[in-house]
This record gives C-alpha cells, sequence and structure tokens, in this order.
C-alpha cells in the first residue's frame, strides 16, 4: 500500500459513516403561555415543526414506540399514513374506515381515532363501517382485513365510532358522534341511534352506555388512575369538556371548562385529547391545542391558523404530534 493516499482513504471512510443529517421542518403557528407551570411542560424554546402536509383532514394520530413510527388518519381519504423521521409520511393501510363495495355517502369515510389494545394490535374507529374493529395482521405488515370489535348498542348501529382509550383492565372506551354518517347530524336517515353516546365495551364484548347527555362527544382520555376520563364535546352551541366517573354507569357529565364564548375568529372545536401521567391535559380546541392542569386550569395554548383535530404522546413524553387540517406538526416538550 502506498501510505501516502491513507489519510484520504480514512477521510472516505469517515465520511462514508456520518450519521445522516436531520431534516430541517418548517414551523408554524405560537405558543402562548398564560401561566408559568407551562414552562415545566413544554419547552422555552419550542416551536410547531410541519413534519408532513398534503392531507385533506388528518386524525387519530397514534405514536408507536416499538416501530418507532406516527399512524395517523386521513378521514376523507379513507387512508392511514404513517410516519418516520427516516423516510417522512407513506400510505400505511387503505381503505382504512369503509370496506363496502358500493360507493359511499359519506364525506369522512376513513378511520378516526387509533391506538393499541392490550396485545398490541391496532385498532380502528372506523367512520364508514360503522364500528370499532381490530386490523387482522400485524403492525410491520399491515392489510386491510378487520375483526369487528363492536357495531350495534341495544340492536342498533352505531352512528361513527370517533376516538377511543383501553383501560389497563382491557375495557374499551369509545365516543360516537354523527361525523362519519353523510349528512352529519343528528337528522341523518342513517341514524338509528337516537343519541350521540359514551361507552364502554367490556373484555366479554358488552356494549355498555355510559351517557347519552353530552351532544357531540368526541376525543375521550383517562386521568391518572383511570376513575375519571375526560370527553371533549364538539359542539359549536357547548364547546366544552366533561368529566365522566366511570366507577360505575350510567355516569352523569360535570363540567371540566368551556370554550363556548372563547371561538370568536378562531378555527376549532374541542375534538381530539391526551393526558399525561402526572394529570396534564392536551387538548384540541378553538384556535388550536389548550394545555390544561388536571384541575381545568388553562396553563398556554400552541395557538394554530388551521382547526386542530387531535394529538398524540410520545412514550417518553416528551413530544407532541399534533394533526391539524392538512398538516402533521410536532411540538418537543419537557
Amino acid at each position: 500500500m502506498n501510505w501516502l493516499f491513507t489519510p484520504l482513504i480514512l477521510i472516505l471512510v469517515m465520511g462514508c459513516n456520518n450519521p445522516k443529517p436531520k431534516q430541517q421542518h418548517p414551523t408554524i403557528g405560537s405558543i402562548e403561555r398564560l401561566d408559568p407551570a407551562l414552562d415545566a411542560i413544554v419547552d422555552t424554546n419550542a416551536k410547531a415543526e410541519i413534519i408532513a402536509e398534503g392531507f385533506e383532514w388528518s386524525e387519530g394520530p397514534l405514536w408507536v414506540e416499538d416501530e418507532q413510527m406516527l399512524l395517523f388518519s386521513d378521514v376523507p381519504a379513507n387512508t392511514i399514513y404513517k410516519w418516520t423521521e427516516e423516510d417522512g409520511a407513506e400510505v400505511y393501510l387503505q381503505p382504512s374506515g369503509y370496506t363496502g363495495t358500493e360507493p359511499t355517502k359519506s364525506k369522512e369515510p376513513g378511520s378516526n381515532g387509533l391506538l393499541l389494545d392490550p396485545e398490541g394490535n391496532l385498532v380502528l374507529c372506523q367512520h364508514g363501517n360503522r364500528q370499532l374493529a381490530k386490523m387482522d395482521a400485524p403492525l410491520h405488515q399491515p392489510k386491510a382485513t378487520f375483526v369487528t370489535l363492536a357495531e350495534r348498542y341495544d340492536g342498533k348501529r352505531f352512528n361513527s365510532p370517533n376516538d377511543a382509550i383501553y383501560s389497563r383492565t382491557g375495557e374499551l372506551f369509545f365516543t360516537d358522534p354523527p361525523y362519519g354518517l353523510p349528512a352529519q347530524n343528528d337528522s341523518d336517515p342513517a341514524k338509528e341511534i337516537p343519541f350521540n353516546g359514551v361507552y364502554k365495551v367490556t373484555p366479554t364484548g358488552e356494549v355498555v352506555l355510559l351517557t347519552d347527555s353530552i351532544s357531540r362527544p368526541n376525543g375521550i382520555a383517562f386521568f391518572p388512575g383511570e376513575k375519571k376520563i375526560l370527553v371533549a364535546n364538539s359542539d359549536p352551541a357547548a364547546a366544552d369538556w366533561y368529566v365522566l366517573d366511570v366507577s360505575g354507569s350510567p355516569s352523569t357529565p360535570t363540567l371540566f371548562y368551556s370554550a363556548t364564548h372563547e371561538r370568536e375568529g378562531l378555527k376549532g372545536l374541542p375534538d381530539g385529547l391526551k393526558i399525561d401521567t402526572k394529570g396534564n391535559v392536551f387538548a384540541s380546541g378553538p384556535g388550536g391545542i389548550w394545555i390544561f392542569n388536571d384541575t381545568g386550569k388553562v396553563l398556554g395554548k400552541i395557538r394554530l391558523d388551521e382547526a386542530a383535530s387531535n394529538v398524540a404522546l410520545s412514550a417518553d413524553e416528551r413530544t407532541i404530534y399534533i394533526t391539524n387540517d392538512r398538516y402533521v406538526l410536532r411540538v418537543k416538550l419537557r
């Protein structure tokens, strides 16, 4: 070997081993700090990064730690996408919420909320099929074959299951507004249940009504301890969040916070939400993402021009992902 060329060889080898530089993402919106307690939750230098865009209506984000991927629904497109740091966004599953052979009249036929069951299977709130279903395939080999988990209450078809959570005991809690129906309202001829309910499905498959008194139940999440859940109401006339005690059923909702009179000039309504292990609430609402403590005090907001639909937390709770109309965003937490 000619040792005069050794430095050049070393430089080339080292260059080949250099990691791919992280992509710089454009940012959007702003962080509004309403209480000093927010500084312990959201980094003082945090920005909302646009990590993917070009969707019709992004929804139902789910961070899958084992696969290091974010799954989310594009409801009108009847498609689930996955996003990874390396490859960005790509189609993951299609169709996702309506699998019929006849054309659907629904404007939002796809999946909405996504979650993992206790065994790690993907569970979908399917607007078009009007059911909760499990994907009958492993996460790393997605396939549009589904097993029905629940589709009726009292013999009547659900409206369009929207969002859901599992308890540690394997009970599945979910909301059922009318947004997947063709008319997207209570007067739709296809609507079989006269109300919009919050339900749970027991491990044996029994469907139990928790409440029928929230007009447009939408996002749902457990507070730490799993004795109470928070439910968003996406009703312009009652843009509220409610607490339900789930130790028994039925349950009477109690008001957590009302944004009904704080909507002027802002896009969005109370929609999807998540609660971290400390009880902090990250909830889509008028003007972006509202951040509450567990008593309902607003600590701050992630201000966004377009309507936000839902959020997901990373496993270490140091990152929040936001579905924001045509965008998917990422914000670093503490």
